[in-house]
């Protein structure tokens, strides 16, 4: 699942023109504006501290006017999977594929990766178009993506996705095989 609520035991740094008398709140505070958005690879992106469940006693360390703290919070996070299927929109179309916005992060299916039949892309309208059954990709189409792998370390953020599986593509493309489906299994009633 890649909505995680996870509880976190870490240290917060409290700035003096943050400090308060409620210094749980304070401390909230200052864990949104220190992780928030923020991506850590092994835990993901950070998107929401609802909670702080537990504030040890502070730590004045030299040089800093500001108060550190061992914490115990909740944390909102989005880690996508390997092999997960979601949800996404298409952002952004390019000669060599569909960058697709899942939850907050982008990944990109490449050009091959898009369906199984040939494609061609459209630069004057900015989209592609299936050689076969004429069926076009194109910017805001919601789709349905599976990763094929992830990478959120700094040096190499990279969310790889695919639309060549069964009932994987833009919403239209699997609602034209459901109604084949549909249309396949009535003409094999009326036969029995």
């Amino acid at each position: 699942m890649m909505y995680k609520i996870l509880t976190i035991k870490d240290e917060v740094r409290i700035p003096p023109n943050k400090i308060s008398a409620n210094i749980i709140a304070s401390s909230k505070d200052s864990l949104e504006e220190a992780l928030e958005g923020k991506i850590i690879p092994d835990i993901g992106v950070f998107l929401a501290i609802p909670e702080v469940l537990n504030l040890g006693e502070g730590e004045i360390r030299p040089g800093d006017g500001a108060i550190f703290y061992p914490v115990e919070f909740k944390a909102l996070v989005f880690k996508p999977e390997e092999q997960e299927v979601l949800p996404g929109e298409v952002v952004d179309i390019t000669e060599f594929g569909a960058f697709i916005r899942i939850g907050p992060l982008d990944g990109l299916s490449h050009i091959s990766q898009l369906t199984n039949e040939k494609v061609f892309y459209d630069q004057k309208n900015n989209m592609f178009t299936c050689r076969k059954t004429k069926r076009t990709l194109k910017e805001g189409n919601i789709v349905r993506v599976r990763i094929v792998s992830v990478s959120l370390s700094k040096s190499k953020r990279k969310i790889s996705l695919t639309m060549r599986q069964p009932w994987l593509g833009a919403e239209d493309w699997i609602e034209m095989e459901r109604k084949k489906l549909r249309k396949k299994a009535k003409s094999g009633k009326k036969t029995k």
